[in-house]
């Protein structure tokens, strides 16, 4: 399988950068899958678990807004938030859950970031 550069950016750090076979991208107009000469797309980011699939194994990490990037040079995502699925647990998936119900509480809040925040809820109610 035809290989392709992914590299993963939050606004803490860069947690990947290296060739994978494929990635699948929680965008707000739905799942997509990314793969070695896909044509170029600008996307943004929903909710969701952001899958790397490379040599056999899978890779998954919480992201939360921010876009995603196809070039002939590969897939960038600009994660504004972004957790490892082993780090989903204790105090940061309990502080990711509060800030999702926050969101849905805030008065102020517009119905794009209440129904962002109610899929970030239906993401981690798996962990």
């Amino acid at each position: 399988m035809a290989q392709f550069a992914f590299s993963l950016v939050s606004p803490e750090r860069e947690l990947f950068s290296g060739e994978v076979d494929a990635v699948v991208v929680p965008g707000t107009e739905g799942t997509f899958e990314v793969r070695a000469n896909h044509a170029p797309l600008m996307a943004t980011l929903s909710p969701g678990m952001l899958e790397v699939h490379q040599g056999g194994e899978v890779t998954k990490t919480f992201v939360r807004g921010g876009f995603a990037d196809v070039s002939p040079n590969g897939l960038t995502v600009l994660a504004e938030k972004a957790v490892n699925e082993q780090d989903l647990q204790g105090d940061v998936l309990t502080s990711e859950r509060e800030d999702a119900q926050s969101t849905i509480e805030e008065d102020g809040a517009s119905p794009e970031e209440v129904l962002n925040a109610r899929r970030a809820l239906d993401t981690l109610a798996k962990y």
